[in-house]
């Protein structure tokens, strides 16, 4: 792998998110450097000071250079002006590191909360046809661990990068001093570094394979845990834990090659460092009979550089150790990015005239075919709509298609006369209500499970007054105030202190609460007992004339009150009617449905 390419392409993905503000921290590095190499530097005229006798005609063009500044001023053969000028160099190094990290912390905090909060917003403007694709594990994985993995993986590439310019900084100042033994020194480290080259190729290998393996692990503990009253109650556990043991033993053993390959790095570190330097001074006293005060110098420069690339190697081992999660990310984005769903122009007011479905056609997989062929359905504004079927007939397909979350393959959706493409979704979806056979609540309390979290019914008079009266109109109301808390009772995950019956009613109440003006309700009572059934059916009832209603069913007593009916078969409409002219029509599917369900 082309090492320096890489460094450009991460630091380009790196930018993408903070910007130019990221520059700074290099900026600061680089004078944090200087300043430290510059305070080790004047060691060398504080050695020759000490000295009592002594000839600026023995000293190298560097050397000179020091004797002449300090000579300026006024500290050139004064001990204590140099070691006092030594302390407030070090000082102001102190000063630029402290500068440094704080600007590093503060750009961590920026990049970590604009990460999840861009991702977050990426995911919720998604195509809904990508987001089927995709499972519950891998999106969770990436915008939680992920992220956190890409968040501080900064901070070892910025380490990377400081030991670069902090190793170049201390080589500067040992060739100008003693530019042999520098030479020497930066030879032997290049070698070592190139050493290492197949050891980070190896190490990101690793870490793309954890990454992905976070994924598939994320996978099965989400899908786990959410059914585990079923895995538990039938005794499912051990097949399911297989699948969890493999993968946390492939995730381990990546982790483990990887801390192998940070502890041989660290291993070789100082002792790589000491040989080296024993070396190199015998082979400069000995053979070259260079004079030691600028030796004693580079050594203190060449041990912090070979310390300095040692770390190099280790901060970019580092780096490569979370980089698959970077380029996890990064992808994601763009994957996501390119699958956003399109939205029109057009906002739409309250819904007047009603929803057209006109030949509409759609599939899922092109090799399966379509799931709705040539479908034709008219929603007139303030009637209630039934679309009966039997399982796979696409009944759920349409409301989708009503909601606009998916969009036909050929036909057009028509709200108030306009196309589906040219339709603002964010003003049409404020006036849908939804409820499906699947409760959505959520681990709160009943009051914000209604509002979703418009505000503290215990502060806001008008609030809980909405909150209760939509309660009631669900048939909610008498259950919730028997509740330990009431209304401010928690409700668990998923709602699983609720009762079935309680959930889908607390669910309706939160559709009532929005003041749809299009109520969809796909399979809502299925699966309640008879009174919870008939408190939703009654409060379906209330809203005829007043809220455009879809509803699907299996119950077909819950569709007797429908203005239109539309029965559905294999993706077709083949029947349409009122309820009584489909129970009384001669050989229909829609009366032998009812005939089936004793009705």
């Amino acid at each position: 792998m082309n090492t320096f390419a890489d460094l450009l392409g991460y630091l380009k993905i790196y930018r993408r998110y903070l910007g130019r503000r990221m520059y700074l921290i290099f900026v600061l590095t680089v004078a944090t450097a200087l300043a430290s190499g510059f305070g080790i530097a004047l060691l060398l005229p504080l050695l020759r000071a000490s000295q009592t006798t002594g000839s600026t005609e023995e000293m190298g063009w560097a050397e000179q250079l020091l004797h002449d500044l300090l000579a300026t001023m006024g500290i050139a053969d004064s001990m204590v002006g140099i070691l006092a000028f030594i302390a407030i160099v070090f000082v102001a190094k102190g000063a630029l590191q402290f500068a440094k990290g704080s600007y590093q912390g503060y750009l961590q905090a920026q990049l970590l909360r604009e990460l999840k909060t861009q991702l977050f917003d990426a995911y919720c403007g998604m195509d809904y046809r990508h987001y089927i694709e995709q499972n519950a594990g891998h999106f969770i994985n990436v915008i939680n661990q992920q992220v956190n993995r890409f968040f501080s993986s900064f901070k070892s590439f910025v380490q990377f990068l400081t030991q670069i310019v902090t190793t170049l900084s201390y080589f500067a100042f040992a060739f100008a001093i003693t530019w042999r033994f520098a030479s020497m020194a930066l030879g032997v480290g290049l070698v070592l570094l190139f050493f290492f080259k197949y050891l980070n190729a190896y190490v990101r290998r690793l870490s793309r394979d954890q990454s992905a393996e976070m994924s598939t692990l994320n996978k099965l503990l989400v899908q786990s845990l959410q059914s585990l009253k079923y895995i538990v109650g039938t005794n499912q556990t051990a097949h399911l834990r297989s699948g969890v043991v493999d993968s946390v033993q492939r995730l381990t053993g990546y982790i483990f090659r990887q801390n192998v390959a940070s502890a041989f790095t660290n291993a070789l570190k100082e002792p790589a460092s000491v040989l080296l330097i024993v070396g190199l001074i015998a082979l400069q006293v000995g053979v070259f009979n260079d004079p030691v005060a600028p030796i004693f110098v580079a050594l203190l420069f060449f041990h912090r550089g070979m310390q300095a690339m040692m770390a190099v190697q280790g901060a970019w081992q580092r780096t490569m150790n979370k980089i698959g999660s970077v380029e996890m990310v990064d992808d994601e984005f763009d994957v996501v990015l390119n699958n956003q769903e399109q939205s029109g122009t057009q906002a739409l007011g309250p819904l007047r005239e009603g929803l057209e479905l006109q030949d509409i056609r759609f599939t899922y997989d092109d090799e399966e075919g379509d799931v709705l062929r040539d479908v034709n359905i008219s929603v007139p504004a303030n009637q209630t709509i039934a679309l009966v079927g039997e399982s796979g007939a696409g009944k759920s397909t349409l409301v989708d298609m009503m909601t606009l979350m998916l969009k036909p393959r050929r036909g057009e959706v028509r709200v108030d006369g306009v196309p589906h493409d040219e339709i603002d979704l964010a003003s049409w979806r404020d006036q849908i209500g939804y409820v499906s056979q699947e409760t959505v609540v959520f681990d709160d309390t009943v009051a914000n499970n209604i509002s979703l979290w418009q505000g503290d019914i215990e502060e806001d008079p008008a609030l809980r007054e909405r909150v209760m009266h939509a309660a009631e109109r669900a048939h909610a109301h008498h259950f919730i105030q028997d509740l330990p808390n009431g209304y401010q009772t928690q409700v668990g995950d998923r709602g699983v202190r609720l009762s079935g019956g309680q959930q889908q009613r607390l669910f309706v109440a939160r559709e009532l609460f929005k003041q749809p003006n299009l109520l969809l309700l796909d399979e809502a009572t299925s699966d309640l007992d008879s009174a919870s059934e008939q408190h939703i059916q009654t409060s379906i009832d209330a809203l005829q004339g007043e809220v455009t209603v879809v509803i699907i069913a299996h119950r077909l007593s819950t569709v007797k009150n429908a203005d239109r009916v539309y029965v559905l078969d294999q993706g077709r409409v083949i029947e349409e009617g009122t309820y009584h002219e489909l129970r009384h029509r001669e050989e229909g599917a829609f009366r032998e449905m009812v005939e089936m369900q004793s009705l």
